[in-house]
């Protein structure tokens, strides 16, 4: 087995149309961090299917344009042959992720965490973080699969242990109740 294949990515793009006739793909960033092209040489392409798709690329080259980014792999010379890249997801190693503040966290790192109130009532576990603009909102199911929107707010969320996938929170009177 490949130890490449099996090592966690963290997705920073996605293909969505090529460009020009020289194998370029315009991909949406999916990245916090887009000056990270900087220092990558080579990406982990993901297909639709899943990691059975899984690609080893060289990136020969990158530019931004219009909220997005342009990669040129190498070997991938033609329209035709970045038509077949489109769908696909790039990624880099986990291991190459760029280090947050201590109270800072990926979206990844938050989805799965189980979520329990101070008193220790548990209220079930991260769906997604949701991007509202203002303060990001955990979305958390509990397992009569209800949602409860908790806001990520440090007076509501007090802890968060992403080694033991756990996040407690001391709600506001009837937060939990909507």
């Amino acid at each position: 087995m490949n130890p490449a294949r099996e090592e966690s990515l963290i997705i920073v793009a996605r293909a969505v149309k090529t460009r020009g006739l020289k194998g370029e793909v315009v991909a949406d960033l999916l990245t916090d961090f887009p000056e990270r092209f900087e220092r990558v040489s080579r990406l982990s392409g993901v297909g639709p299917e899943g990691e059975q798709e899984r690609l080893e690329l060289e990136l020969e080259n990158y530019w931004f344009q219009n909220e997005r980014v342009i990669l040129k792999f190498a070997g991938y010379n033609s329209i035709e042959s970045a038509k077949t890249l489109v769908g696909y997801e790039f990624g880099i190693p986990e291991a190459e992720r760029v280090e947050l503040s201590k109270d800072e966290f990926y979206d990844w790192e938050l989805e799965g965490c189980s979520v329990e109130v101070r008193d220790g009532l548990a209220i079930g576990s991260v769906r997604e973080v949701m991007r509202t603009g203002g303060v990001e909102l955990l979305v958390v199911e509990d397992d009569a699969r209800r949602e409860h929107l908790i806001p990520m707010a440090q007076s509501i969320v007090v802890h968060v242990d992403i080694s033991r996938k756990k996040i407690l929170i001391d709600p506001p009177e009837g937060l939990l109740d909507l």
